[in-house]
């Protein structure tokens, strides 16, 4: 697997990283096909699938139901051979998500968030834009908060998956990372440019590439890291098959340097 530094800091990410809204939360999510979500074993057996292929980056949030609590439970050994990165303004309750960026309800989501993980710090912290992006941002104050968080040693990378272009190159010039869908290729050259993290969500359009494709997962890789400053790409599955899959067209897409 390849490893990228995560812009100009000194955390290293894998060039693949694993999803895990599956892990926790089966309710109001956008995938072609229901599912049951897996028992401590089988989350426990595709850990170690991810970790054998060389997967080091773990991405879930409080907005995917009890998937940072599974994943405490199951890493509690195991805490420093993970990058860990969370997210923080919207939950998951009773079936519906909620938003609220307020200074004191992203403390708590943090505090949460360490406990549920049983770990001291968080390597990354997203947050989970609702799409007013800009708003969050000028008026939540919401990088302020979480800047004083990282000054106090709890979090040492933070930014936003951000849903409009202006609240991606904002977040590029003031946070360490954005987490961006692969057809934000501005925010992407803006974020090499300036030596900031990128993680791309919805790689695999959530499951719904084009299946007359012949490989529609490795074109999908091939546009993807065609593009400089690519740090990570975030891919959600509970299919051993699938994640060799993806790793495997992650890395051919990277030794082809296309």
């Amino acid at each position: 697997m390849q490893m990228n530094k995560l812009g100009g800091m000194d955390i290293v990410v894998s060039a693949v990283g694993l999803g895990t809204v599956k892990f926790g939360r089966n309710q109001g999510v956008k995938y072609p096909a229901s599912f049951e979500l897996p028992s401590d074993h089988e989350v426990d057996e595709l850990l170690g699938c991810a970790a054998e292929v060389g997967i080091n980056l773990l991405d879930t949030a409080p907005a995917y139901g009890s998937s940072e609590q599974r994943l405490g439970k199951l890493l509690k050994n195991q805490r420093n051979n993970w990058i860990l990165s969370t997210k923080v303004g919207e939950s998951f309750i009773d079936g519906q998500s909620h938003f609220d960026f307020s200074a004191s309800t992203v403390r708590k989501s943090i505090e949460n968030s360490l406990r549920l993980l049983h770990t001291d710090w968080l390597d990354i912290v997203l947050v989970h834009s609702n799409g007013e992006d800009e708003k969050i941002i000028e008026k939540d104050g919401v990088f302020e908060v979480l800047a004083a968080l990282r000054q106090a040693g709890l979090i040492r990378a933070i930014g936003m998956s951000t849903k409009t272009l202006a609240g991606g190159l904002q977040t590029v010039a003031l946070a360490d990372v954005v987490m961006v869908a692969p057809e934000d290729a501005e925010v992407i050259a803006a974020a090499h440019q300036q030596k900031k993290g990128v993680f791309i969500k919805k790689a695999l359009a959530s499951g719904h590439l084009d299946k007359t494709a012949r490989d529609p997962v490795q074109q999908a890789m091939d546009l993807i890291f065609a593009m400089p400053g690519v740090s990570s790409v975030i891919v959600g599955t509970l299919s051993h098959a699938h994640l060799r899959h993806d790793v495997a067209c992650a890395l051919q897409a990277l030794q082809r340097g296309v």
